[in-house]
């Protein structure tokens, strides 16, 4: 099973589990941003298969399900101080209506949400915290990462750092004692050559969110199925590129299908192959996938068994598969 050692002098499998989807239905203004209904007991067992066979990291964010994702987590994880739970901050959220109400990247705001995160997590630290805001600009973003570093020398939370696909934001802040991390999207639709190199010169971990493209990547979304309106994959928004009015985008799936075999050396499902892939591009790849039941845990944790892709598998793959152009920087 591959490792990483973290900030903290621990050692844990190199994979972590994104808690997104188990947030339920919940809105961004008028716009539906979960992944459809969920049961929040199916949630919990899951959580507790990930323990059990060894996932030693949960990700989420107050703004999934508006604070329910963490209180989830939260009552799931009673019991398991050895698992590190990481989420972020700067949105507002209205617990209530599961509404996300606005951007609130204040240091008052920042430290008030701490308190809120630490009560649903139940827990009295948080083990990472990052800044949610993706596109906040750097003189913007200051004051958040001194309030987080006053957070972290006052013991509420242990580290900090940024999800952003933006290379100056990442290394703006990367030489500061408690920033280790940037989160961002990477997997093999997007091989994210514009930022890898800025995390991998700092020694940060490249926390890999979107590592099987919202899905697209496990194979299950062929031409013709429709998700419902009632998951963000079939809302028009401007960064949803592998979904398409609730479709599998149909370039993607033509990418996918001229690397479907690859993935799968060796036996590994397609979903294995894709978290093997992120392995193989990067020594500091830690990917958080999403889930919503223990079927899905099983079979995301069985990929840390096989591993990174071979080199000459790796080397195929970029030799068979035809990317969009990476373009200019922006939010994914």
């Amino acid at each position: 099973m591959i490792e990483r050692h973290l900030w903290d002098g621990g050692t844990i499998p190199a994979m972590g589990l994104g808690c997104w989807a188990i947030g339920g239905t919940w809105t961004a203004g008028t716009t539906q941003s979960g992944w459809g209904t969920v049961d929040d007991a199916v949630s919990a067992r899951a959580i507790h298969t990930a323990v059990d066979l060894g996932i030693r990291l949960f990700d989420t964010a107050q703004a999934y399900g508006a604070g329910h994702s963490e209180t989830v987590l939260g009552r799931a994880l009673a019991g398991h101080p050895d698992v590190r739970i990481a989420t972020k901050v700067g949105y507002a959220v209205d617990p209530a209506s599961r509404t996300l109400t606005g951007e609130d990247a204040s240091p008052a705001a920042i430290v008030l949400s701490i308190d809120h995160s630490l009560r649903r997590l139940r827990r009295d630290r948080i083990d990472l915290v990052h800044l949610h805001l993706n596109e906040l600009s750097v003189d913007r973003a200051e004051p958040v990462f001194d309030a987080l570093e006053a957070l972290r020398v006052g013991g509420k939370i242990g580290a900090y750092g940024w999800s952003t696909d933006f290379p100056d934001r990442a290394a703006a802040f990367a030489d500061r004692t408690g920033f280790v991390s940037v989160q961002h999207t990477m997997n093999v639709f997007f091989r994210a050559d514009a930022l890898l190199p800025v995390i991998e010169a700092k020694g940060l971990m490249s926390i890999n969110r979107s590592p099987l493209a919202m899905g697209l990547l496990g194979g299950k979304y062929g031409a013709g199925r429709r998700l419902g309106a009632d998951d963000v994959r079939g809302q028009s928004l401007d960064w949803m590129v592998y979904f398409k009015g609730g479709e599998a985008a149909p370039d993607y799936l033509r990418q996918l299908d001229a690397v479907r075999a690859l993935l799968q050396t060796d036996g590994r499902s397609l979903v294995q192959g894709a978290l093997g892939w992120l392995w193989g591009r990067s020594a500091n790849s830690f990917p958080i996938p999403g889930f919503h039941n223990g079927v899905q845990v099983t079979e995301l944790v069985g990929a840390l068994e096989y591993g990174p892709l071979s080199g000459d598998v790796m080397a195929a793959i970029e030799a068979a598969i035809i990317r969009e152009p990476e373009g200019a920087v922006r939010p994914r």
